[in-house]
């Protein structure tokens, strides 16, 4: 009988062992948890890259101005964003300052010329699939990159703005690569970046527009 009463209180006493264990981890893990909370309140801090008035890219939109650097606060983060206008559509962004990166700076007149020279070359067309092609198409439009744009318009450039010799697929996407690649290059060289693109791609120019431009 005096065997039987020790393993019965050495059972209790694990027992008591194993509750204080587990308790003390769960207050670790609760107590662990609020300090992440408190981190994610922090927004990370970076330095204004823009000014207002300059001109940007944003890759899924193209050239947009920067109208104001503003803060407000979403739940208890304070936040700093610039206020983007995209002018061709009609379109105001805030982009937090700690995306910035996603953003680029208006092309140098260098890359504007090397743009119009991928505009004087041959195009390169690949044979495959109208859907894949359209797909990587829409990839290079939307990269923010005024190469691979550049590439686009020339790929996709029929000579004229005569509806039957494009799909409208080809039609909406070209319509889209040229009037995001006008919009950069008309900031850096102004009205005449019609005219440079359609005289690299032989296009058809309109002769008042000749006219009015030289």
């Amino acid at each position: 009988m005096g065997r039987k009463k020790k393993k019965k209180a050495v059972v209790k006493k694990k027992v008591k062992t194993f509750i204080k264990k587990t308790s003390s981890t769960y207050t670790f893990k609760s107590s662990d948890e609020k300090l992440q909370i408190k981190k994610i309140k922090k927004q990370p801090t970076e330095k204004k890259i823009y000014n207002i008035k300059d001109y940007i890219v944003y890759p899924k939109h193209g050239v947009g101005k920067i109208i104001a650097v503003e803060k407000a606060k979403i739940g208890s983060i304070d936040i700093t964003f610039y206020k983007i206008l995209i002018e061709k559509e009609k379109l105001t962004l805030s982009i937090p300052l700690n995306q910035q990166s996603h953003l680029r700076p208006v092309s140098s007149i260098n890359q504007i010329n090397k743009s119009i020279s991928i505009l004087k070359s041959k195009p390169r067309i690949k044979r495959t699939m109208w859907s894949r092609r359209a797909q990587e198409y829409d990839q290079k439009i939307n990269s923010g990159k005024i190469y691979e744009l550049s590439e686009v318009v020339r790929d996709l450039n029929k000579k004229t703005d005569i509806i039957a010799e494009q799909s409208y697929s080809e039609r909406q996407l070209f319509e889209k690569a040229y009037e995001r690649l006008k919009s950069e290059i008309e900031v850096v060289i102004g009205e005449k970046a019609k005219l440079k693109m359609d005289k690299a791609l032989k296009r058809e120019v309109d002769p008042t527009q000749k006219e009015s431009l030289t």
